[in-house]
């Protein structure tokens, strides 16, 4: 499973290592994603509302792939939720993680030898946000891959110091792929707003918003 790399949007270049790129993936790769994530969240590690340190609730739900993200670590095993190992990152997703830093910098990263060994699917109800945070619990600092599929959002692209501004607010739709790494890989970011009813039923969801993103953790084990 590769992506096609088809833009009926042009793509758009947010900062230094950040790149939006629409309508990356096809109808067919993104039910093919769907049913995936479907089978993923049956287990061994179901999808869950992650709890936060503080007490408070995730309004997202999460199942992983290759490691377990806990707040603000890793681990092999779910232990906030039935102890079980996760589930192996399949091979195709991380040919299809490559395929993505092809599209968004070009033939180079071919050779580079890019091999994500997590991977995070969010599932967003139409009143689930993602406040603005950084992706920072990775020893790698290689780019993160996020593809989205069902429903539209405002993805809130940040700096690098804070939560605040300046911020870019971009709508991101189904299909779409969204790329940072290099001076952009620490960038703030979140998911302010989620536009029920706005996904295509051909991509086998009835509604909601699945964010998959993928990402080498430096980690061993």
């Amino acid at each position: 499973m590769s992506g096609d790399a088809l833009f009926p949007r042009d793509p758009v270049t947010l900062g230094p290592g950040a790149v939006h790129l629409p309508g990356w993936l096809s109808i067919e790769q993104q039910r093919a994603l769907v049913d995936a994530c479907r089978a993923w969240a049956r287990g061994p590690v179901p999808l869950r509302h992650t709890a936060l340190p503080g007490g408070g609730v995730m309004s997202v739900r999460t199942v992983c792939l290759g490691w377990h993200w806990l707040p603000y670590r890793y681990s092999r095993t779910a232990d906030d939720v039935n102890g079980a190992e996760v589930a192996a990152v399949p091979h195709w997703l991380v040919e299809l993680g490559r395929s993505a830093l092809v599209s968004a910098y070009g033939e180079q990263y071919e050779a580079s030898g890019y091999t994500p060994d997590a991977a995070l699917v969010n599932f967003y109800d139409g009143a689930a946000r993602m406040g603005m945070h950084q992706d920072k619990e990775e020893r790698s600092d290689a780019p993160v891959v996020s593809l989205s599929i069902g429903d539209s959002c405002i993805f809130r692209f940040g700096n690098a110091e804070n939560r605040g501004r300046p911020h870019t607010d971009v709508e991101l739709q189904s299909g779409d792929l969204f790329v940072f790494g290099g001076p952009s890989r620490f960038i703030y970011h979140g998911v302010p707003k989620v536009y029920p009813g706005t996904g295509d039923p051909a991509t086998g969801m009835s509604g909601g918003r699945l964010n998959i993103t993928l990402r080498e953790t430096g980690l061993a084990g």
